[in-house]
């Protein structure tokens, strides 16, 4: 499953997402050394495939029906072999690589969707905060079968790209299919994404930290929003939610310094590949941003990748109580390698690896508390009470009798109230809180 992102900065074009939904190293400057073939009892097979490729490649140029153009013809050729490889592996044109640099800085142009192509469809893998897409009510695992009414099964991703970009302020309808629903269309306009990765507020005395993505914006805006909540609330902050959900992922390295934010020492990530250059440890520093307070991790199938590395991280040092469902699964490393003509090449080169030693690849997150996503509802009526009961004693004190009639109370509209997953990690810092003040004797 190739995850890419659908951007149209100016109205040139649709953009992949490479690093930062997918973590991966950008590694800038490298020299690609010529390729070579020094294993001799092969060099004849690999001259007569290269031969073969050649062969047909002319008789394209040649008898196609219609005039090809010979750099798509090539750079689809050089595609498809790194396709092969896995999911994650493509080629990167001059365009696509200029707008993966643009958007790890956080500001790009498009839906503001991450999908993957699954069974000749594209799924969608999360909506980013705040986008045409999320402001649209697009949901993770929703199925988009066709654009513009046109069938999206039979094309390679590459032609559901092309249907969908264009430019900002400019429409597109999807037809999408959302579990057993019958299909709708929604319509989806342009915009330019301005990726906000951190957001904060407080419920009660608790912080609640969502992180959108992990681009070169999260760590400086983490450490921020904590700084800021201590200043305002000091002893008050009973614990924080750190929200993961839906987040696609990142840059690798805001995703360790995430993590390292919340542990005193011990690994963070590992990550192994066949070339000793591609493995590596990573190690957390003293100093926990949260000062030791309860912290609670939101997870789901949306998360992927780097909110996965933060997850299984807090979660191997027992720093943290992941709650919510299993995450999306996305366990390897890409490495975007520039070649010539300006373009780039996105490699996997490694897997990576939890504390704990565990792969995640295809398999997830599991959290430590189930919690599916669902919906809080006051039913009407409610609990009927001594206080409740005509006639009933007035509890010794001047007042009002017990069963005087009480103010209709409105139920609260806020976040915590309508989502069942924060609203359950609310309650569990809640009673951690309750349980040390009782240990404590305060």
């Amino acid at each position: 499953m190739q995850i890419v992102s659908f951007l149209s900065t100016q109205g040139r074009r649709m953009r992949y997402a490479a690093l930062p939904f997918i973590c991966g190293a950008v590694i800038a400057g490298l020299a690609i050394p010529t390729l070579t073939i020094a294993q001799s009892g092969k060099n004849d097979a690999v001259y007569r495939q290269l031969g073969l490729f050649g062969d047909i490649f002319q008789r394209v140029r040649e008898s196609y029906v219609d005039e090809v153009d010979e750099k798509d013809l090539v750079e689809a050729a050089i595609n498809g072999m790194l396709t092969s490889l896995d999911p994650h592996s493509s080629f990167l044109n001059n365009d696509h690589f200029s707008d993966m640099q643009v958007q790890t800085k956080g500001k790009f142009g498009g839906l503001g969707i991450e999908i993957t192509m699954e069974d000749g469809v594209i799924k969608i893998v999360s909506p980013i905060d705040d986008t045409p897409a999320a402001k649209a009510g697009l949901q993770p695992e929703d199925l988009i079968i066709a654009v513009n009414d046109e069938p999206i099964r039979g094309m390679t991703l590459s032609d559901a790209v092309d249907r969908l970009r264009g430019e900002v302020g400019s429409s597109v309808t999807v037809t999408i299919k959302r579990g057993a629903k019958d299909p709708f269309d929604v319509s989806l306009k342009r915009d330019t994404i301005k990726i906000r990765s951190v957001r904060a507020k407080m419920f009660d005395g608790i912080g609640y930290l969502r992180i959108t993505t992990f681009s070169e914006q999260t760590t400086p805006g983490l450490t921020k929003e904590i700084d800021k909540m201590f200043r305002e609330h000091g002893q008050d902050l009973k614990g924080f939610v750190l929200d993961l959900r839906n987040n696609p992922g990142g840059l690798l390295n805001e995703a360790i310094s995430v993590s390292d934010a919340f542990l005193e020492k011990g690994e963070i990530v590992s990550t192994r590949g066949r070339r000793a250059e591609n493995a590596s440890r990573a190690y957390a520093r003293p100093g926990d941003i949260a000062n030791g307070l309860p912290l609670v991790v939101l997870i789901n199938s949306g998360s992927a990748s780097a909110s996965e590395i933060v997850a299984g991280a807090l979660k191997d040092h027992r720093r943290a109580v992941l709650l919510g469902t299993r995450s999306f699964g996305k366990g390897s490393v890409q490495t975007v390698i520039p070649v010539s003509g300006n373009s780039a090449m996105r490699l996997t080169t490694a897997r990576y690896y939890t504390p704990s030693g565990v792969s995640i690849q295809a398999t997830g997150i599991s959290p430590d508390i189930e919690v599916a996503l669902a919906r809080i509802e006051t039913l009407d009526g409610g609990d009927t009470r001594e206080e409740d009961l005509k006639g009933a004693l007035d509890n010794g004190k001047e007042g009002e009798p017990a069963n005087a009639k009480k103010p209709d109370v409105t139920p609260a509209t806020d976040q915590s109230k309508i989502d069942y997953q924060l609203a359950r990690a609310l309650d569990l810092i809640r009673g951690v809180s309750i349980f040390t003040d009782v240990k404590s004797g305060s």
